[in-house]
This record gives structure tokens, C-alpha cells and sequence, in this order.
């Protein structure tokens, strides 16, 4: 094995929970280790450490991504009602963005993202040996999501019986305050949500859009439901056109590239009908479902990378998507089986990005060989338990056999292990000596 990659400025690794913290440490240990020398900012964004430190530990976590440049974060747990029961979790939460009352505490996931600017990229991970379920998907489509604010940072409240629902604005800067009413119900009462966003970040949340569309040379659109929501979701028709007109339309322009908008409802239609080259923008809760559904179309949820990329393009966290738990699905003969391969990449487009940073085309070279790698061995027909069920309609007899995680990291290795002795023959070759 060459020497060691050196990387002189450090990144920050976010642990996480249950199942996906033993194959996290795996791959970490088995492919990214033996070939990297990186100074590391460790977190551990594990439910318990939240706990204990009231999830002051995210603040820093977010704060010291935003110092270094790039996060790489393993999966943490999704907090369903029975845990917030169970564990206690409505206190003052050091995260909280507002402290009038105790909350219940939010998921890693979605509090980082809310602390960070910019755009969620979900991009699926194509491979030639994997059955789509939308095989005319030939191309690549790329979620856009927005993480801030809306349904993710709303107030939902009961609402009792006779009671009027009204909205206050208070200047804070001076001023009358302004109340709009919403509703006045009935003797059944019912329930409320207030929910809001920042032009600020809506302004990010273009920015960054647009400046990954240029990156990677595709089409952008945004879909919203403006025709319903004028001044709500027409604020982000009105932010991204401005900024496309003033900014970026010539650039886009000459790279040959678009931008577009289109009501969700119309939007979905393209998309089905497509080949798919775009990327498409949306709101934080439509971002969430159509991630989803644009990772079955190309045929599994775990075959996303996700990075979150700033306004100004400097700052990346790059996330692994693995469902985080501890149930018996993901284990086989006891040793656990999940899909490595979200996590494996959230490591590489994190160093991808350290590379970029730092102007390390060595490190560059090696996370794409990484990739490569990973799509190498996949396609040779090694595979986990959640490939084997969503390609059940696949006649190949390789694909109903399936390995546990460690398993296929270590196939991963040997790939990695000859990719770099093919590449090391090459540059003999070019310099005429060995090193």
C-alpha cells in the first residue's frame, strides 16, 4: 500500500446511533484510515450525548462545521412519539430556536441542517447491474431540498373548544403589532400550526441551487404551490426569479443550462415522464417526499448520497441516509446487515470537498476512487439484505444471495486494494520508475 494521503486541515465527523454507529466505525476503520491521514473534530450526536449534554453537543457540532468547512455525519435516530414518552425529551433544549416553553427534542438530523445555509442535495447512486422501478430514468434527477424552517420549526398546538385562532406580529424594533384572524372554531375545538421561513435563507437556499446547477451542468426548476400560497410560497418564486435574472441567467446561459418553475403538481407529471439530467428544487417537506420517491424510481432509498452545500458554496456536510435502529431486520446471524454504502459515501464527498478546499488532488483522486469502487463491487453482484428485496423482481440468481455489512466493506477493501495497485502500475508507467 502507498503512503498515506497527508491532509493538513481537519474535518469534522458526527457519530451517531444504534446499528449504523458499528458499520460507521467500519468503514471508517477498513476504507478511509489505511489511506488518509486527516485531522479529525470528533462529535458523538448519539441520543444519549444529546441527552446528557441538553444537545448543547449539536450547537458545537453545527459551529465547528461551519469553522472547518466540511462535516461527514453518520445516521442518528428519527425520535418517534413512544421515545420522547419514554426518555423524557420535552425539556429546554440548548438547541432550541426559541425558549418560551419546554419542547420536545427535534431529530440530529434536522437540527444540524437548521443551523447550517444552503441546500440539501440527494443525488441517487446509479448502477448498471440494479434494476430501476422508472427505467427510463437514465439520467440522474437531484433533490434540492430546503432545510429550513417551515414544517420542521412550526408551532402545533390543540386548540379548545369556542376559541378564536388569531396570528400576531410584534416589531420588535418598535411599533403597533398587527393580528390577523385565521379562524374561529367551534365547540369541537381542533388543532393549529404557525409556521414561517426567512428571506435570508430562502436567499441561500437559491444561491446554492443555482451554483450546484452550474457545478454539475444541469437544468434547474423549483416547485412550490405559489397559486395557493401567494405570499408564502410566492416568496420563493419571487427570490429565486430575481436571482436568476440578476445573477446567474447569463452564466446559465452559456453552460447551455436553464432555470424553471413549475407548481408541485406539474412538476411531479414532468418528472415521471422524464429521463431524468435536472435538478429540482423544493420546499423542506416537499423536499423530504419526493427524495423518497425519486430514490424507489431509481430503486432503493439507500442508494442516495446527500450533502448539505452553503450559499456560498464553501461549507459541506455530507450525510449518510441509513435508517438508524436496532431492529431485527438489520441484522444477519447477528452481526448487522444494512446497506454501508450511504455511509461510505458520505465520507467520500466529505473528503471530495476537503480536496476542493485545500487544493489536494490526491485526496480528490481518492474519494473518487472510492465511489468507483463501491460501484465496482456492487455491480459483481455483492449486495445486502435491502438490495436483495427491492430488486425481487430481478431474474439474476446472484441477487438472492445477500451479505451482512462487514462483509461487503471488506469486498469494497479488496476493490479499493487493487484500484490503487492498477493505478499505481499506470503511473510507473507514465514516469518510467517507481516511487
Amino acid at each position: 500500500m502507498a503512503a498515506k494521503i497527508q491532509v493538513s486541515n481537519p474535518i469534522v465527523e458526527i457519530d451517531g446511533d444504534e446499528v449504523t454507529r458499528s458499520v460507521w466505525r467500519c468503514v471508517k476503520e477498513k476504507l478511509i484510515m489505511p489511506y488518509v491521514d486527516v485531522p479529525i473534530k470528533y462529535f458523538d450526536l448519539a441520543l444519549d450525548n444529546r441527552i446528557a449534554t441538553l444537545d448543547q453537543v449539536t450547537v458545537d457540532a453545527a459551529a465547528a462545521i461551519k469553522d472547518c468547512g466540511v462535516g461527514i455525519k453518520c445516521s442518528t435516530a428519527e425520535l418517534t412519539d413512544q421515545m420522547i414518552q419514554e426518555k423524557g425529551l420535552v425539556k429546554m433544549w440548548k438547541s432550541a430556536t426559541v425558549f418560551d416553553r419546554e419542547r420536545a427534542l427535534r431529530s440530529a438530523a434536522s437540527t444540524l441542517r437548521g443551523r447550517l445555509d444552503g441546500a440539501n442535495f440527494r443525488t441517487p447512486i446509479q448502477l448498471t447491474s440494479f434494476p430501476q422501478l422508472i427505467p427510463q430514468w437514465t439520467k440522474p434527477i437531484i433533490i434540492a431540498r430546503h432545510v429550513f424552517a417551515d414544517q420542521y420549526r412550526c408551532t402545533d398546538v390543540p386548540v379548545g373548544g369556542d376559541t378564536k385562532y388569531q396570528v400576531v406580529m410584534t416589531p420588535t424594533t418598535g411599533g403597533n403589532a398587527k393580528s390577523y384572524d385565521v379562524y374561529d372554531f367551534g365547540p369541537s375545538g381542533g388543532v393549529a400550526m404557525a409556521m414561517y421561513n426567512s428571506i435570508d435563507k430562502i436567499q441561500g437556499f437559491a444561491d446554492s441551487c443555482f451554483k450546484y446547477a452550474l457545478e454539475v451542468k444541469m437544468p434547474l426548476y423549483l416547485s412550490t404551490k405559489n397559486l395557493l400560497l401567494k405570499d408564502y410560497d410566492g416568496a420563493f418564486v419571487r427570490i429565486f426569479e430575481e436571482t436568476y435574472e440578476k445573477t446567474y441567467k447569463k452564466t446559465f446561459e452559456k453552460a447551455g443550462i436553464w432555470y424553471q418553475h413549475k407548481t408541485i403538481d406539474s412538476m411531479v407529471a414532468f418528472a415521471m415522464r422524464s429521463t431524468g439530467g435536472f435538478i429540482w428544487a423544493c420546499k423542506n417537506y416537499d423536499g423530504d417526499v419526493q427524495s423518497e420517491m425519486i430514490a424507489q424510481g431509481f430503486g432503493s432509498e439507500e442508494l442516495m448520497s446527500s450533502v448539505l452545500l452553503s450559499a456560498d458554496g464553501k461549507v459541506l456536510t455530507a450525510e449518510a441516509l441509513t435508517t438508524a435502529s436496532t431492529g431485527d431486520e438489520m441484522f444477519s446471524q447477528t452481526k448487522p446487515a444494512i446497506n454501508p454504502i450511504s455511509s461510505i459515501y458520505a465520507w467520500a464527498k466529505g473528503l471530495e470537498h476537503r480536496a476542493k478546499l485545500d487544493d489536494n488532488a490526491q485526496l480528490k483522486s481518492f474519494a473518487r476512487m472510492l465511489e468507483a469502487a463501491t460501484k465496482e463491487t456492487v455491480d459483481r453482484g455483492n449486495v445486502t439484505k435491502d438490495l436483495v428485496q427491492s430488486s425481487i423482481h430481478t431474474e439474476s440468481p446472484k441477487a438472492q444471495k445477500f451479505l451482512n455489512s462487514e462483509e461487503l466493506i471488506d469486498k469494497i477493501a479488496n476493490t479499493l486494494r487493487d484500484m490503487e495497485a492498477r493505478g499505481t502500475k499506470i503511473m510507473y508507467t507514465l514516469t518510467d520508475e517507481a516511487p
